[in-house]
């Protein structure tokens, strides 16, 4: 049995401080048509029947009905050419010859989107109420392939018969979410990586880039502002910016990357455990503050411990009072969720280590004894091992309902491997501020 499954059996125990939390928890399931998407048939015959991956962020307005949450989806069913010969079949493999950093997006005309949904805690369902599909500032619908990036690193899209996809500077790989009084939305961004100011009908009206990257944006259909550091277009590919969180007063946006950069390079990558908290003046898109977060030990997470520094990720973040946050640590199987406070910890932005030729550079520097950095203090609340086993896996949005519950939301992958989407409800976890979840 594997650690996950003997947790279930409960032939591992976690001691005393698991007795210490008094929560309350309930999944919720559906079966609305409109989480389903399309089936697939490859080469060789083979077959995927795909669901909409509704998890990839959550939000709820504190003005929204108290059951009301809002997500976003992925960019779509994608997958490596590692994964594809037991998604695809044997024919997959020919597909792959002589293409470098290939990856599969079977529905190529996927639009990513915002999805409402209305939470049933008494039947233990949801249902998806609507859909806002995202759109250029004209108004033409997107996918979600990949940008043109000459500065950051790049895969090459193919269709599920091995066709190339052309690049495009207006698609996006939208993971984190916010709603706003006005009804407009900020999202993170994960491959850019970047930053996107979405209105209320799903155009994207601004997207905010690292500075170096402009030019590869020239053509796209949208504001594009070089308001990121530089720095950040090191991103290790599909570990951008994954979390989008919002302070009670709206005035400011925090996001956080989803792991430390390859800076110098992908080898820095694997072994760091210092990825950067940003915030935002929300008005003026201009950034105040860049702080550093640790990642925990990958041992630490009990369902699936690693020895690969890089197994943890940050997959979601939000505000539970003025530069309060919660921020979900993962891995595969082990979700944590860690409060933080920006008080006591070192605000970097512009100083040195945004600078590519500082060396050795933050993320070479898993031990900051020394650098004049402190980093911000973890506090755990939250251990899907330790609390509840039983949790799906790949949760990746986190709303807070009428009544302070804790929503918790899982990316099912578009159901690629057969999982369902389902909605984790904890009570009793984390106390946010009053204002976070109601008027």
């Amino acid at each position: 049995m594997n650690r996950r499954a003997l947790v279930l059996a409960g032939l591992i125990a976690f001691g005393p401080a698991a007795s210490a939390f008094a929560m309350d928890m309930k999944l919720l399931v559906t079966n609305d048509p409109l989480a389903t998407w399309r089936t697939v048939t490859y080469p060789g015959g083979k077959t995927s029947a795909f669901t909409i991956g509704l998890g990839s962020a959550a939000f709820r307005h504190p003005g929204d009905p108290a059951n009301v949450i809002y997500v976003a989806s992925d960019r779509g069913p994608n997958f490596t050419c590692g994964d594809a010969k037991t998604i695809m079949g044997e024919a997959s493999q020919a597909l792959c010859t002589d293409v470098k950093g290939a990856r599969f997006y079977p529905t190529p005309d996927y639009t990513p989107s915002i999805y409402r949904l209305e939470l049933d805690p008494a039947s233990g369902t949801f249902a998806v109420k609507d859909v806002i599909s995202l759109k250029t500032a004209s108004g033409r619908a997107i996918t979600g392939l990949l940008n043109p990036q000459s500065v950051a690193k790049t895969d090459q899209g193919l269709d599920a018969q091995g066709n190339k996809l052309a690049y495009d500077p207006n698609t996006v790989d939208a993971e984190g979410l916010v709603k706003l009084s006005d009804g407009s939305f900020w999202m993170g961004e994960e491959m850019g990586p970047s930053v996107l100011h979405v209105a209320p009908d799903g155009r994207i009206v601004k997207r905010i880039v690292p500075a170096d990257a402009v030019a590869d944006y020239k053509d796209a259909d949208t504001e594009i502002v070089g308001g990121l550091p530089a720095i950040l277009s090191k991103r290790q590919a599909n570990r951008g910016i994954e979390s989008m969180a919002v302070s009670p007063d709206e005035k400011f946006l925090y996001f956080i990357l989803q792991n430390p950069l390859a800076n110098p390079d992908a080898k820095a990558y694997a072994q760091a455990k210092n990825t950067r908290l940003f915030k935002m003046e929300r008005d003026s898109a201009r950034l105040v503050g860049e702080y550093v977060y640790q990642l925990d030990d990958p041992q630490s997470f009990a369902l699936d411990p690693s020895d690969k520094q890089n197994a943890p990720r940050i997959s979601e973040m939000a505000a539970i009072g003025p530069d309060r946050l919660l921020v979900l640590e993962r891995t595969d199987a082990t979700t944590k969720l860690h409060e933080v406070s920006l008080a006591g910890a070192t605000n970097i932005l512009s100083s040195k280590w945004d600078d590519a030729a500082t060396s050795p550079s933050l993320e070479l520097s898993n031990d900051l004894a020394g650098t004049g950095v402190t980093p911000l203090a973890k506090t755990l609340r939250f251990d899907t091992a330790r609390d509840f086993p039983e949790a799906p896996v790949k949760l990746e949005g986190i709303a807070f309902l009428g009544d302070g519950t804790m929503a918790l939301i899982n990316d099912n992958d578009f159901g690629i491997t057969g999982d369902a989407t389902k909605v984790l409800l904890v009570g009793g976890a984390v106390k946010a501020d009053t204002a976070v979840y109601t008027d």
